[in-house]
This record gives C-alpha cells, sequence and structure tokens, in this order.
C-alpha cells in the first residue's frame, strides 16, 4: 500500500479515481461510465498497438511501460525506477467506450495520458495540475486528429465525463473540450490566423509548451537532411531525423541533460542541456560536424 501511494504521488493523471467504485460521480466531479455490456478494449496488447500507431503519427520513438490496474476507474502516466509508464483500467475504458459510444473514447484517454509524458509532466513529482491536464489535453486533440478521428470524436470522451467545473487538479470542461479542439485544429492546419486564400497545412508534430522555456531546440546547418543519435543515460542512442528546414524540438526524457552523436556507436560526444539551443554545423577546422550553443 505505501508503494502504491509514493506512486500515484509521482503520476499525472487524466481523472482522480473514486475511493467508490459504486459512485457514479468520484470527488472531483468526474463521471464513471457505467457498466457497458459490450467489451471492446481486450487487454494490454490492444493498447500497446493504439499506443504505437500514436508515435508513429507523431514520429516520436519512445518505449512505453503499459499495466492493467483494474478498479482505479482512471488512467494515469508515471515514472517507475527511470522507466516511464501508463496505468490504466481496462474496464473504465471499456465502459467509457460504451457510454461514449465510440471506440476512440478509450484512444483519446490513451493519448492523454502520452501527451503526459512528452511534455515531462511526470518528471517534477508535483502531479496533476490544471496547466499540465490543458496541455496533456491538447497533445490528445492533435493525436486524434493524426489517427484519422473527427473532431467530435476527438472530444467524446470529455463531452460525457469532465467536470464542469475546475478543482485545484484539474480544468473545468469547458477548458478541456477547447484544448482539446485547438489540438486538433493545429494538427489539421486550422487556425483563426490562416489566410483564407490559402489551403491549411497540417502540423507534422505538436508545438513545445508555450509557457515551458526548458525544451532543447537543435537545428541544422547544411544542404540536406541528416539523423543524429541521442541518449538520455550516455550508453543508449535513439536516432533522431533532422530537418534542414525546421529545428528539431525535444526534450531527454528522465534527465535535464543528455548527449548527442552523429555516428551510434563512435565519434564525439556533445552534452546537450535543457532550456539550450543548439546549431549543428560543418566546421571546417576539424572537417566534421560540429554542436554549438546558440546564445
Amino acid at each position: 500500500m505505501r508503494k502504491y501511494i509514493t506512486l500515484l504521488s509521482v503520476s499525472a493523471s487524466l481523472f482522480i479515481s473514486s475511493s467508490t467504485i459504486a459512485q457514479r460521480v468520484n470527488q472531483c466531479g468526474i463521471i464513471i461510465p457505467p457498466k457497458s455490456l459490450q467489451s471492446n478494449f481486450q487487454s494490454v496488447y490492444e493498447a500497446r498497438g493504439y499506443i504505437n500507431t500514436m508515435l508513429d503519427s507523431i514520429n516520436w520513438k519512445e518505449n512505453f511501460n503499459l499495466e492493467e490496474q483494474n478498479g482505479i476507474n482512471n488512467a494515469y502516466a508515471t515514472i517507475i525506477r527511470n522507466k516511464r509508464y501508463i496505468v490504466y483500467d481496462n474496464d473504465f475504458l471499456e465502459n467509457l467506450d460504451g457510454y461514449a459510444g465510440t471506440k476512440w473514447a478509450s484512444i483519446s484517454v490513451l493519448a492523454h495520458e502520452m501527451g503526459h509524458h512528452y511534455r515531462n509532466h511526470v518528471v517534477d513529482t508535483r502531479g496533476s495540475t490544471p496547466p499540465k491536464e490543458i496541455e496533456a489535453d491538447y497533445f490528445s486533440g492533435y493525436v486524434m486528429a493524426k489517427l484519422g478521428a473527427r473532431k467530435n470524436e476527438a472530444l467524446a470522451a470529455m463531452e460525457k465525463i469532465a467536470s464542469p467545473t475546475a478543482s485545484s487538479t484539474h480544468p473545468a470542461k469547458a477548458q478541456r473540450l477547447t484544448a482539446i479542439t485547438n489540438g486538433w485544429n493545429y494538427a489539421m492546419g486550422i487556425s483563426t490566423t490562416n489566410n483564407p486564400t490559402t489551403a491549411p497545412q497540417p502540423q507534422k508534430n505538436p508545438p513545445p509548451a508555450s509557457d515551458d522555456a526548458s525544451w532543447i531546440y537543435l537545428s541544422l546547418y547544411g544542404n540536406a537532411d541528416m539523423n543524429v543519435y541521442l541518449s538520455d543515460n550516455g550508453k543508449d542512442y535513439t536516432s533522431a531525423p533532422l530537418k534542414t528546414n525546421q529545428p528539431f524540438v525535444f526534450k531527454f526524457e528522465v534527465y535535464n541533460h543528455g548527449w548527442l552523436r552523429f555516428a551510434d556507436k563512435s565519434g564525439p560526444t556533445f552534452k546537450l542541456l535543457h532550456g539550450k539551443d543548439y546549431a549543428i554545423i560543418w566546421s571546417r577546422r576539424s572537417n566534421n560536424w560540429t554542436v554549438i550553443p546558440v546564445p
């Protein structure tokens, strides 16, 4: 029990679970969906398939651990022993789909929790806050659009179970629906500032949080795209594609710094810090690519 309490203290969740499963509304005003007569959401394997599809849709290489924890009427993101987890109640997701009338409801919940990881919300151990939830809602709307969901399908879960009033940890329903809509619109290239004479351009990746200065901007100055290799721990490297016409915006997963190489297992290693901008340029002196901080 002690371990479970500690786990929840470092998680960022979509909903705060009810202490009494029979309640239709929990202490935060979130409606617990009634039991569904259909069983559509089958297992952790199906959840893994959805997560992988979401990762592919935004070109994000991450390895999430998924864990079923039935009875919590909830889903939440957390870090356990420096590994990312999404924990969910399988029955909760099944019932939610039945209540909302669409399979997109449960998928949007998983996308929301993935958004907490994408924004590194769970690293600070402070749990849920309204700004974090808004960012995760925006991310959910963005991913739903990338997966082909209509706007009403992206909104389906929150339309049914969100609280109409805000709390100290979660925003009000109207704010959450707006955030999801904004994320969906951004993915589809829809903006109030779009020139009506110009066709909207869909966005490949969601933007970093506007009030979060800890993201790293990595810009390539060259004539062709290239891959670099990034690592949290200096041991395990993952390929990251860079384009000459756009910055690569990211955070390292657990620590506030990481490492970059131009080859997976050899060559010089460059340390990158959160909150810094870096340029990749060709050095005539060393006759090689190098990384320099941008003031």
